[in-house]
């Protein structure tokens, strides 16, 4: 008989997950639910991942294209990592701020219920988020009171109101660009909302350290919205690093080895979150929901696009 596979292989069963638990009830909107993947060990250090889908689509259990969420979170697991990773409102549910207070939401049943029930280490939280998660996961850090220890943001948008918006194609209607349905409308016409869902106009010398990793050929969300959140968190003086990476479109679609912005993902975790845990200081008392009202493959320095 061959001997069981380690539990940190990659053929081993690297966590356990529990899955479809109920993290927020909006008032006239469906409960909102997180998988919690839980790595072998007590006490993990935890991942809060938010999902993509241009704040319209996506699910919780959405990731990379061909990527499942076994293989990616299964490798956060096997490093030592939880992973909640949740569900948020839609902008055909709700509009912004919605999707930011259900982030906030999670945040809170993390530190609380999550702590409590899972043994989840709420003093060692990251939040990670790729496109409009990235977005939600930039926004969520800024928050005051946040227990957020760092933020990886992958392409994410940061600055609404300089994402070009693309033309029709001749002959087809005009509809409302990804923006415009989380605002609930034209950008012009609310500008005070389209500032405040724009990370640039967030960030303050008290944000978390934060990771940046954008491709250089992203067709989605230009890599100039990165940048320009750099430039921002730097300017403010919180910590920052972006990583650009050649030729990559969005989600990583032309990357040939995903350690590429995987592995510096995982260090700049260790680094700011897990490795520096014993000399934190108690974290925060959670954030609270907000209103409802519906640098390359290396670290590149001061990059030219």
């Amino acid at each position: 008989m061959s001997p069981a596979p380690r539990a940190d292989s990659p053929a081993g069963p690297p966590r356990r997950v529990e899955r479809d638990l109920v993290f927020s009830e909006p008032p006239g909107f469906r409960p909102l639910t997180l998988d919690l993947h839980l790595p072998v060990g007590e006490h993990p250090p935890v991942v809060l991942f938010i999902h993509g889908g241009g704040w319209f689509r996506g699910s919780r259990r959405m990731f990379c294209p061909g990527r499942s969420d076994a293989e990616t979170f299964g490798r956060l697991a096997r490093e030592g990592w939880a992973v909640a990773a949740i569900d948020y409102r839609l902008s055909g549910e709700a509009t912004f701020p919605a999707p930011l207070a259900d982030v906030e939401a999670a945040i809170t049943w993390v530190v609380g219920d999550g702590a409590e029930t899972f043994g989840l280490d709420a003093s060692r939280l990251a939040l990670w988020g790729e496109s409009a998660g990235g977005h939600l996961a930039a926004l969520a850090a800024a928050a005051p009171g946040t227990p957020a220890r760092a933020v990886v943001d992958w392409y994410g948008p940061s600055d609404l109101a300089a994402i070009p918006k693309h033309a029709p194609q001749p002959g087809t209607p005009a509809t409302p660009s990804r923006e415009e349905m989380l605002i609930g409308g034209f950008l012009a016409e609310h500008p005070e909302l389209t500032r405040a869902a724009s990370p640039v106009h967030a960030v303050h010398a008290g944000v978390p350290p934060v990771l940046l990793a954008h491709g250089t050929a992203d067709s989605m969300v230009p890599p100039q919205q990165s940048v320009l959140l750099r430039d921002a968190l730097e300017t403010a003086g919180a910590h920052v690093e972006l990583q650009l990476v050649p030729g990559a479109d969005h989600m990583w679609r032309g990357l040939d080895d995903f350690e590429t912005v995987l592995a510096p993902a995982l260090r700049f975790l260790d680094e700011h979150v897990r490795s520096a845990g014993d000399a934190l200081t108690p974290p925060a008392p959670a954030v609270t929901d907000a209103p409802d009202t519906t640098r390359s493959a290396s670290v590149s320095t001061r990059p030219s696009l």
